[in-house]
């Protein structure tokens, strides 16, 4: 299905992840530690510029490229992949999609150069229910003041700029939401604790403040009101990006079982021998490449122009749930050393993975996006 500098592409960047990424995968895990010394190599690879014009200092790539870069990078690092996921996904495409040019002169060109970028649009009372964000920004002359809060967001305390989305209207019923650019530097901004997390404890993950910040207008992505769009597309490229982590994740989880059951000795054979040991690989084979092509398939859809959002939404729904599956079989298949953290990923893959059913949209919703592209196909004499 790839071509061949696809394949040439994925040699590379699975060579850097390897050589770079992987040795301190362990150790960001346990001391809970951002990857800062990945950002330098990333960049000068063209990791933290997939999605930006070369006119901005990017190094861009197709849908396709970026899918593979991130499913590498996550095969041996899950918060390298995730943070990779979020400045490309979240951070830089919105502002690349939807900015004025002077918003892309301005931000692109230092996120080209490493300068991570964030996307806050979850909240306390705003998760699922995106529509019910409380941030509020009023404007005033030249600016806008805004005061509100968001939650969980990946790499908050790393991050020059976020994209953040609020509420604009005082009438409770206009719920037309806005997005701005806003850098945290400016009075007002304030970052929260970092997060204990699960996993991905080497991702930066922390609550964001907004007291009273005053945003000039210049800042604000888009037209007044066109927010809540922007996000939703700007999610149904970044569910791409999280179902080749969750790929990624998921064949690091095979990689390590499929060695450990064939050098793993018991009853005088390789584990690998047993017949339900050979079922258990063969299922996680499977599964992982049909992940894989739906993913793909996503990527292209969107490289090529189509509607791609019910895709995005099967890859990221299928490959999170795949990866999940995977992560557990293989701490089966390990046994009681699969349970140990430390001489083997499998433990740390299963913790790392779950949050690819929950971010960017749980399951649930991924059902409920597909559903009503389902239901959107019927002919009207059919809906009756």
């Amino acid at each position: 299905m790839l071509d061949k500098h696809h394949e040439e592409y994925r040699e590379k960047v699975r060579a850097f992840s390897v050589e770079t990424i992987e040795p301190l995968a362990v150790t960001l895990d346990l001391e809970q530690r951002f990857p800062s010394e990945h950002i330098k190599p990333m960049t000068e690879f063209g990791l933290m510029s997939m999605l930006i014009p070369e006119q901005y200092g990017g190094r861009p790539t197709d849908t396709t490229t970026y899918a593979i870069a991130v499913e590498e990078l996550s095969r041996v690092c899950g918060s390298t992949g995730i943070t990779i996921a979020a400045h490309n996904s979240l951070g830089t495409w919105p502002v690349y999609k939807f900015g004025s040019e002077e918003q892309k002169k301005k931000y692109l060109p230092r996120a080209a150069q490493g300068e991570l970028m964030a996307f806050g649009l979850t909240e306390p009372d705003a998760g699922s229910d995106a529509g019910g964000t409380r941030t509020m920004a009023r404007r005033e002359g030249d600016h806008w003041i805004m005061n509100g809060s968001k939650c969980w967001i990946t790499s908050a305390t790393k991050a020059f700029a976020t994209i953040a989305s609020s509420r604009t209207s005082e009438d409770p019923a206009d719920k037309r939401i806005t997005c701005f650019i806003l850098e945290k530097e400016w009075k007002g901004y304030a970052v929260g604790k970092k997060e204990n997390k699960l996993g991905l404890r080497g991702s930066d993950t922390a609550f964001l403040h907004f007291d009273d910040l005053k945003v000039p207008v210049e800042n604000q992505l888009g037209e007044v009101g066109q927010g809540f769009k922007q996000m939703l597309m700007t999610l149904d490229g970044g569910r791409i990006s999280i179902g080749a982590m969750a790929i990624g994740l998921g064949q690091g989880a095979f990689d390590c079982a499929l060695k450990y059951a064939a050098d793993r000795v018991q009853f005088g054979e390789p584990v690998a021998n047993n017949q339900a040991i050979q079922h258990k690989l063969a299922d996680m084979a499977t599964e992982l490449n049909a992940a894989r092509l739906l993913c793909y398939e996503a990527a292209m859809m969107k490289d090529a122009g189509k509607p791609f959002g019910h895709m995005s939404a099967m890859a990221k729904l299928y490959a999170s749930e795949v990866g999940t599956r995977c992560a557990a079989t293989a701490i089966g298949i390990l046994g009681g050393i699969g349970y140990y953290t430390g001489p083997y990923p499998a433990e740390r893959i299963w913790r790392d993975v779950k949050l690819c059913e929950i971010g960017e949209g749980t399951s649930e919703i991924q059902r409920l996006v597909i559903a009503r592209e389902l239901l959107k196909s019927l002919k009207p004499e059919a809906k009756k």
